[in-house]
């Protein structure tokens, strides 16, 4: 028996059986045995989740065991990887082969499954989330069967398994449709909130991925503008001193000094929020892809981020911006702000829309509990969408409304999963019984 915990801290469980298969058919006897014995199981990845999605009640199966590339072909650029490999490990094994994911987020820490299944995504006018890039994956359902889905077969599981939060099945491997390995321009620099906003289509639409993060209490937003390099641009990446000092000292342990001085002197927390958005000044380089995208993110916090029309993501903000000026409260960490392309997957946050992302975070130590209630609030009437491993309170009703395909998702898990052998407290909430 043992303990879970995940990475922020929100979620735990004890007295847990903990399985550690190596193989599909390990994993499928693990399941078929739970669920003969009427017990609730529940794969479970790196723990990145602030929701309760990947909580275990009774087993917990570690996908440790299946973490390699399975195969890799660089014609075509189809690689098949173990459910349970870390991202890191996934860029670094693609690099190897010449590929890399077309998109990723900002941390590489979780693993695969679990970043798909929540519907994690990066930033990109024309891309969409990880999970746009699976091409086809491996199911272990309730009775021990193996799936094989994609658009051609089960294409209906496919279409609900890609972004199911682990109410399916547990996935044990994942085909993705990767691209030649790429390298990026990254241009990085203060810019005032006003001028971001009033241009923020252009910035959008003009580059490959673009975002922004906005220090509460100020009128000053940090860009990101990554772009493809042109044919024969070589790398020249951030040198090691200046690596270091933006991206671990002062985005790392100068921000974990100033967060816990916010705990002890909250009227400071404007001023420190001005000399944050000044510290990280403009730089510019090139690196392999998968080094711009991912940043280490060490500091604890509480996250909820809310997808919503890309159209409305102004007027959204601006609600929020208004708010948090009434509020009296003091918010020392950005808030983030993405956009993806419009996808079909039935669950993904961008079903059916050009979207953006709001994302709005909170130390550890503070209290979130007003800040997220009223962004929730302020989002629902955009038909904003929460992001599965992210906090919120929503229950199915809710998402019955939000996504048109809520229903045929639980018709596919009514026929895989009729006993809720994977169910757990939070797929209670968000898909019911």
């Amino acid at each position: 028996m043992s303990t879970w915990r995940n990475w922020a801290g929100t979620e735990s469980a004890t007295g847990v059986e903990v399985l550690r298969p190596r193989t599909t058919d390990e994993v499928a006897a693990a399941v078929k045995a739970a669920a003969e014995q009427g017990k609730k199981l529940k794969a479970v990845g790196s723990g990145h989740s602030f929701t309760g999605c990947s909580v275990p009640e009774q087993v917990m199966v570690r996908l440790d065991g299946l973490s390699a590339i399975q195969a890799a072909d660089r014609t075509s650029g189809r690689v098949t990887v173990g459910a349970g490999t870390g991202l890191a490990k996934l860029n670094a094994g693609l690099a190897s082969f010449d590929l890399a994911m077309a998109n990723l987020g900002d941390i590489d820490k979780q693993t695969i499954s679990g970043a798909v299944s929540t519907g994690t995504h990066g930033t990109g006018a024309k891309l969409g989330g990880l999970a746009t890039q699976v091409v086809g994956l491996e199911l272990v359902t309730a009775d021990g069967s193996v799936l094989q889905c994609s658009a051609e077969e089960n294409a209906d599981v496919f279409a609900a398994a890609r972004v199911s939060v682990g109410a399916l099945g547990v996935i044990t491997a994942l085909t993705l449709q990767c691209v030649p390995a790429y390298l990026l321009r990254a241009q990085e620099m203060p810019l005032p909130l006003g001028e971001v906003l009033a241009g923020f289509d252009e910035l959008a639409d003009g580059n490959d991925h673009f975002e922004f993060y906005w220090f509460p209490h100020t009128d000053v937003a940090l860009t990101k503008r990554n772009n493809r390099v042109s044919t024969g641009v070589g790398a020249s990446p951030v040198s090691r001193i200046r690596g270091w000092v933006d991206d671990e000292l002062l985005s790392n342990k100068v921000f974990e000094l100033t967060n816990r001085l916010a705990v002890r002197r909250p009227a400071l927390v404007p001023r420190i929020n001005r000399l944050a958005s000044r510290a990280l000044s403009a730089r510019e380089y090139v690196d392999a892809s998968y080094k711009v995208f991912c940043s280490e993110r060490n500091v604890v916090f509480r996250e909820s981020e809310y997808a919503v029309p890309r159209e409305q993501l102004v007027e959204v903000l601006g609600q929020l911006r208004a708010w948090i000026d009434r509020s009296g409260e003091r918010f020392p960490f950005p808030i983030e702000v993405r956009v993806a392309a419009a996808d079909d997957i039935w669950l993904s946050t961008a079903q059916g829309r050009a979207t953006a992302y709001i994302a709005i975070h909170q130390y550890h130590r503070l209290d979130h509990g007003r800040y997220f209630t009223a962004f929730e609030q302020i989002v629902a009437a955009y038909g904003g969408r929460p992001h599965w491993g992210k906090l919120h309170t929503l229950a199915a009703p809710r998402f019955a409304e939000l996504y048109p395909h809520f229903g045929d998702f639980l018709a596919v898990r009514d026929r895989l999963d009729p006993a809720r052998t994977f169910a757990n407290p939070y797929t209670r909430q968000v898909f019911g019984d």
